[in-house]
């Protein structure tokens, strides 16, 4: 009897269990179709009825302005839908006309409406137009011939931007040549950029970007190159000047407008101790550097001596070789060396080493030091600057070819 109790109470639970769970699936079945009818609610009308009293939205591909100074804007109103087959009352007029003048009267004063139509008033054109160059970065006051640029470095992308506006105070004889620029970041870049300008005449100009990969370590200690060439019709190169611009102070000022004199590179002009042309050229492949010293001018001499030229090769500190030329007689304030010398410097050294060059005038008397008429330095960044640097760079990024220019001698110190 009890096995049949208990047998009873089994049944009963299980029967209660299955309808139990019946129940939960039919509740989340009529859950979910309740879910779906009302994704799929009808949607109103996506075209609405535009009100005879809005004010009109205009195309601006299709509209021709009365005044060039001014555009009209005008932002949509507020629509409401309506029947077709509704129709106004003589009250609803009288509100839609009273609208429409409220709507032109805050047009004509160019206010912002708070109701359902917005008219915005007009843009000025002129805020948005660019004034001419000639406008924006007039030239400073003076005779000297310069360069209008802007440096900009992003740090983010290890980029240094260079941009190129234009010349001022091209010197007369250019006037009828093309202008060419030349662009190096030295001391590292081996290529030249270069940019051309667009006409010519005494302030040509440019609006050219340059974009140099430099990381933010090295950037502070590199030196903007930019070397100014006049070309002729038939081919022939001057060089106008030269800008040498240390990036150190500034990269702070970035995005300036800057105006840089440039440096006058005239063959006719000589210094206060005398000029002396040198030709340089290196081979990567035989590790020679090749120095030919061709001549001299406007030496001030001080016995009929002679004049001779002492080479050194230093890297550092060290004076790796020294050679020296014979004296040269004759034509003793326009010597002719044509004196051609070779050094043994590695491709690794190139950024190490240096030439120094000393005119010197030999005595009467053997025994005492020849006199020191001027000195000169070429080499990389470590120990030259200016046009004395230009030409060393302008050696290694040539190889094999001779590279020939005019220096001032200085003083030794």
């Amino acid at each position: 009897m009890e096995d049949r109790v208990s047998l009873l109470a089994v049944g009963l639970s299980l029967g209660l269990l299955t309808l139990l769970l019946l129940a939960l699936l039919w509740f989340c079945r009529w859950r979910r179709k309740k879910k779906d009818q009302s994704l799929y609610e009808e949607l109103p009308s996506p075209v609405p009825s535009v009100p005879s009293g809005s004010a009109p939205v205009i195309q601006v591909s299709q509209c021709s302005w009365t005044t060039p100074s001014e555009i009209p804007f005008t932002l949509p109103p507020r629509f409401t839908t309506q029947t077709c087959g509704e129709v106004k009352t003589e009250e609803e007029e009288e509100v839609e006309m009273k609208m429409e003048t409220q709507c032109d009267n805050l047009a004509h004063r160019g206010s912002l409406s708070v109701r359902s139509l917005y008219p915005v008033g007009t843009l000025l054109a002129g805020l948005y137009s660019v004034p001419p160059l000639k406008e924006v970065v007039a030239p400073p006051p003076g005779m000297a011939t310069r360069l209008c640029f802007s440096v900009e470095y992003r740090r983010s992308g290890e980029q240094l931007v260079v941009t190129l506006f234009r010349l001022g105070n091209v010197p007369p004889r250019f006037h009828g040549n093309i202008t060419l620029v030349e662009l190096r970041l030295l001391p590292d870049d081996r290529r030249p950029r270069q940019a051309k300008a667009r006409g010519t005449g005494p302030n040509p100009e440019f609006n050219d970007c340059f974009i140099f990969q430099v990381s933010g370590v090295c950037v502070p200690r590199s030196i903007l190159s930019v070397c100014v060439l006049s070309v002729e019709q038939n081919g022939k190169r001057h060089a106008v000047g030269r800008v040498l611009l240390p990036l150190e102070g500034e990269l702070g000022r970035a995005g300036r407008v800057l105006w840089r004199d440039l440096e006058a590179e005239d063959d006719t002009q000589c210094s206060e101790l005398g000029d002396v042309q040198i030709s340089l050229s290196y081979s990567p492949t035989l590790q020679r550097l090749s120095v030919v010293v061709l001549r001299a001018r406007g030496l001030q001499l001080l016995t009929d001596a002679g004049v001779c030229v002492q080479v050194s090769l230093q890297i550092h500190t060290q004076v790796v070789k020294m050679k020296r030329s014979c004296a040269v007689t004759g034509d003793h304030a326009q010597p002719h060396f044509n004196h051609r010398m070779t050094f043994k410097l590695r491709v690794q050294h190139l950024d190490d080493a240096c030439l120094s060059f000393q005119l010197q005038q030999p005595t009467e008397v053997p025994s005492e030091p020849p006199v020191l008429l001027g000195v000169l330095v070429l080499g990389p960044f470590m120990y030259a600057r200016g046009q004395q640097l230009q030409h060393w760079m302008d050696m290694v990024n040539t190889p094999q070819e001779p590279v020939r220019l005019w220096h001032r001698l200085s003083r030794a110190t």
